[in-house]
């Protein structure tokens, strides 16, 4: 058996579901009804949905030990947009909403462009526009 590739949830521990709902309300995400206030949001994106859970209780239901993570986690999620200039805007939008900015938008080596966000809670985002991966109506890019 294969496990099916379709990545249909990601979820994000957050110090304070309350706070981490209303940065991504405020970059425009869209809050589910399923959502349970103060204990776990969704929103719903173009892909997959996005989760932000008690990272306590993300931890016990994963049978993970606790504790605030620190440092690089090793996981960066992506937003792909049409062009340079809207990866700049997304990036300025983040900052407005509370976001660091680790990484400016710059020129890559592989052609495109690029900068990181970290949400709130210390989540990576990569903006990034790649001229060699054209986005479909959902805006979703079209691998070769």
């Amino acid at each position: 058996m294969t496990i099916p590739s379709a990545i249909s949830l990601v979820t994000l521990g957050v110090r304070d579901v309350r706070a981490a709902t209303a940065f991504y309300q405020s970059l425009g995400f869209e809050r589910s009804s399923a959502s349970v206030d103060g204990e776990v949001s969704f929103f719903r994106t173009t892909s997959a949905i996005l989760a932000v859970w008690g990272e306590d209780e993300l931890a016990a239901d994963a049978h993970q030990p606790g504790g605030r993570p620190t440092g690089f986690r090793g996981v960066a999620l992506a937003l792909n947009v049409a062009d340079r200039a809207q990866v700049d805007t997304a990036l300025q939008a983040a900052e407005r909403a509370g976001a660091t900015v680790p990484k400016p938008a710059e020129a890559t080596d592989w052609g495109g462009y690029s900068g990181y966000f970290a949400d709130p809670d210390g989540h990576l985002w990569e903006v990034a526009h790649n001229p060699f991966w054209p986005l479909d109506e959902r805006g979703l890019p079209q691998l070769p």
